[in-house]
């Protein structure tokens, strides 16, 4: 069913008019009128539908200005959904009542989300629909939630099962985000620190070398060229290093072969090892208890998760394991064929499968795998630290000696007697 734009003219009950333009989710422009009679209790005097070329260039444009929320109030919004369905109130009021609240404490992020949630169920569209039209607002785990909800009549219970699956995903993201911002920190003011001494502090310091004939080693002058080469160069040397950090990030986003080869290599060397498969099986196990839970098969949770991962390791092992299942076998025993997943959780899922506990099982794994990241965060956390406290030692005295031989020689010709 398709959204199609309208404008309207209406004949009220105390006698007077009113226009609006509206989206609405229907197959026959009578369907329209229909509820905007019911809606207003009046007669529309008159019904446009706009042409459908000027209805895709108004929602490219609305999706350019669409309201964007992060997961931390898109948790709050969908239990906040929950707990206001649990109560018996209709959605609509609920939504609107989080969009009113913005004056006491809600973002503005959550309230526009809920007004726009709120105006397209108004427009007729059901809840998945709504959902599924604004992927770019709401994970696909989500909306395939609420569809479920929506058609068993749960919905309070799988926006109350979305919000804390959002929660559990956004706090790993934060202490992964955590562990990151002292190096980041730390090498930043490195940055900072030595684009101001090769562009500023060395070529002055050369410019007094040379007029005092002070004898520089070879390693201090190939500082000094390179300094200078930099100040001539600035526009150049400026886009060399902005390509160093935007080539490599649009290699990875646009090419799939790239990514795939990076964790590749990155699922074999030690550390980035532990790392990608510990958040990878943190993240897939998760996943895959919340669909099961849910109640869809196999077969769809899989093509699901294989869509949700960014891990192009696990996305095309999953791709392999779905195939497995639908010839007939067993979860366990497709994954093992693989032999990309640890023995622990192909037993836990084995274990599952035999006493029909699969998502217990898989929500026991979740939770080993998240306890396991943490303490491989904050482990790396404290290892970084010192590594970078190190590196900028080692950096600082690479400069303290190139300028300092240079000083040396200045001091031995000042000590030299004239003449002797």
């Amino acid at each position: 069913m398709n959204t199609r734009l309208y404008y309207y003219r209406l004949l009220l009950a105390d006698g007077r008019t009113k226009t609006g333009i509206s989206w609405f989710m229907v197959e026959r422009d009578f369907s329209a009128q229909l509820w905007l009679e019911r809606r207003h209790k009046a007669v529309v005097l008159a019904l446009y539908r706009f042409p459908g070329w000027l209805n895709n260039i108004l929602r490219f444009l609305g999706d350019l200005f669409s309201p964007t929320i992060n997961t931390e109030d898109l948790s709050g919004l969908l239990r906040d959904l929950s707990l206001m369905l649990r109560s018996g109130i209709p959605i609509i009021d609920g939504l609107r009542t989080i969009a009113a609240e913005v004056r006491f404490g809600t973002s503005s992020g959550t309230a526009s989300v809920a007004t726009l949630l709120y105006e397209e169920l108004e427009g007729g569209a059901t809840v998945s629909q709504v959902f599924a039209r604004h992927p770019d607002l709401f994970p696909e785990i989500v909306c395939n939630l609420v569809d479920i909800g929506n058609e068993s009549g749960t919905l309070d219970r799988m926006f109350m099962e979305a919000s804390s699956h959002l929660e559990r995903i956004s706090s790993m993201r934060r202490n992964a985000k955590r562990a990151l911002i002292y190096p980041i920190f730390v090498f930043s003011a490195i940055i900072g620190a030595a684009a101001f001494w090769l562009y500023y502090v060395i070529p002055n310091l050369s410019e007094l070398f040379r007029q005092l004939h002070a004898k520089m080693p070879p390693l201090t002058l190939s500082v000094i060229r390179f300094s200078e080469w930099l100040s001539a160069n600035i526009t150049l040397s400026l886009l060399i290093f902005l390509a160093i950090f935007i080539v490599p990030w649009l290699v990875f986003k646009y090419s799939k072969r790239a990514r795939v080869r990076l964790y590749s290599v990155g699922h074999r060397l030690p550390i980035s090892g532990v790392l990608l498969r510990t958040s990878g099986m943190a993240f897939l196990t998760e996943h895959l208890a919340l669909l099961i839970r849910a109640g869809l098969d196999m077969a769809q949770s899989l093509k699901i998760l294989e869509r949700a991962t960014n891990d192009e390791y696990y996305k095309e092992s999953l791709g392999g394991i779905r195939s497995v299942i639908e010839r007939g076998e067993r979860l366990s025993v497709a994954m093992r064929t693989t032999e990309r997943f640890p023995p622990l959780a192909l037993r836990m899922i084995a274990v599952g499968e035999d006493t029909g506990t699969l998502d217990e099982q898989l929500e026991h794994l979740a939770a080993e795998y998240r306890r396991r990241l943490d303490h491989l965060i904050s482990s790396l956390s404290e290892i970084i630290k010192p590594a970078v406290i190190i590196l900028a030692g080692f950096l600082f005295i690479f400069i303290v000696v190139v300028l300092l031989l240079p000083v040396y020689d200045l001091i031995q010709q000042s000590m030299a007697i004239p003449g002797a």
